[in-house]
């Protein structure tokens, strides 16, 4: 009987420890809502063009980003801080000094993180030089 008792204290603590060791996922709920989808797209973007409107001395256009659809949701832990995988789809306009371009479809694929004390966010892209093994990120505050 005593036997019993300790084996089932043991195996309990055991898989709590197993429990506790494992790496949880952030809540989906917390994840990012659409105006902070739209901000992060828009800081992507700019990153983006920011080169090439310096390379040939223009103003880089106003972007009008709409219908963004996001189509996966995925939440991991990065530096122990709830992080968002987002990718999808969103239209584009481009705003230009001459003329205006409208681009339908276009594809994202993001990172967001929320920061600890939950009221702001920073977007993350992975350093294409090191490893997937153990990535290294650097983030953006997202106004």
């Amino acid at each position: 009987m005593i036997h019993r008792w300790l084996s089932l204290i043991l195996t309990t603590i055991l898989m709590g420890v197993m429990v506790g060791c494992s790496s949880p996922t952030p809540p989906i709920e917390f994840a990012p809502n659409g105006e902070i989808v739209e901000k992060a797209i828009a800081l992507q973007l700019n990153q983006n063009f920011k080169p090439l409107s310096d390379q040939l001395n223009a103003t880089p256009p106003q972007l009008e980003i709409k219908q963004i659809q996001v189509k996966q949701l995925d939440s991991i832990l990065v530096e122990q801080l709830p992080t968002y995988h987002l990718k999808g789809t969103y239209n584009l306009k481009l705003i230009l000094p001459r003329q205006k371009i409208d681009q339908k479809k276009n594809q994202f694929d993001i990172y967001l993180q929320r920061q600890i004390e939950g009221e702001t966010w920073r977007l993350l892209r992975q350093d294409s030089k090191m490893s997937s093994q153990n990535p290294q990120w650097t983030s953006y505050l997202i106004k």
